[in-house]
């Protein structure tokens, strides 16, 4: 990968990505984005985080995504939005279309095998969404905090030549109900995609890529998560007829990055983002 010749997916699903965000890797997921030729992209939900938006913060890296995006479609590339929690406010604007990009809250894809795909970002099954979204926002800046705080071990882990760790991670394998929320947002997701008769379920919202098929006494489903660009660094590929969890590895990626911003678009991004977190309350 990183080469001139782009890799054909039919499809790509992303998630949770977080632009604005100090966890958000935005330059890894940038080469990613380069290195791929999709016919079709789906994002699903959590791409900008609109929750935290600060003015103060929203690097270049950040905007060159954006732009990457906006590139694909002046290619052709059919973009879906679809709103997750933290960028909520769009939900509004649902059934609206910019040009090659259309908005919406959830969407079933028909593939090239007959098979259907329903996707969504999951945080209706969220229990703390539906009842406490003032906790649900307090939790996510302090996720955003461990994560940021998780960066700078890092650093330190690496130079001291032990490698990455992840604390958010370590801690939510070692809590019982982290775990067990996990498997109850897989089940729920699964149980209502199989009582509508689809045969895939894709979801975010978790952090959690996965790919597994889920039985209930009604029939059987092929349950997918995107995972997320703040810890896995993961999406969904679909193509040839088949599903698979790409995880991002720098190594495969060229390191050269000579593409420049113009500060204007970068203000003109901010004052518009700006005015969705003025209006989202």
């Amino acid at each position: 990968m990183g080469g001139t010749e782009k890799r054909k997916v039919d499809v790509v699903v992303l998630s949770d990505v977080h632009l604005g965000t100090y966890g958000c890797h935005a330059e890894e997921l940038n080469k990613y984005l380069k290195s791929i030729e999709p016919k079709r992209l789906i994002l699903n939900g959590d791409i900008i985080d609109i929750w935290q938006f600060s003015k103060r913060y929203w690097p270049q890296s950040h905007m060159k995504v954006v732009k990457r995006i906006i590139s694909l479609m002046a290619k052709g590339v059919k973009v879906t939005y679809i709103t997750g929690n933290h960028d909520e406010m769009l939900r509004k604007f649902a059934g609206l279309s910019i040009g090659k990009m259309k908005i919406k809250n959830k969407t079933v894809l028909n593939l090239d095998n007959g098979k259907r795909a329903w996707i969504f970002h999951g945080d209706v099954f969220d229990v703390t969404m539906q009842h406490s979204k003032w906790l649900a926002k307090m939790g996510s800046v302090g996720y955003d905090l461990l994560i940021h705080i998780n960066s700078l071990i890092n650093a330190i882990s690496v130079r001291m030549g032990r490698g990455k760790i992840s604390m958010s991670k370590k801690i939510k394998d070692s809590v019982k109900s982290a775990v067990k929320f996990i498997n109850n947002f897989e089940k729920i997701a699964a149980d209502i995609g199989i009582s509508n008769g689809y045969d895939y379920v894709v979801c975010g919202h978790i952090h959690t890529p996965e790919i597994r098929e889920i039985h209930n006494d009604k029939g059987s489903i092929t349950y997918m998560n995107s995972g997320d660009w703040i810890e896995n660094l993961t999406a969904l590929e679909y193509s040839q007829g088949g599903w698979k969890i790409f995880k991002y590895n720098d190594a495969d990626f060229l390191h050269e990055d000579d593409e420049f911003v113009d500060p204007n678009q970068q203000e003109l991004f901010n004052q518009m983002l700006e005015e969705f977190t003025l209006k989202r309350a």
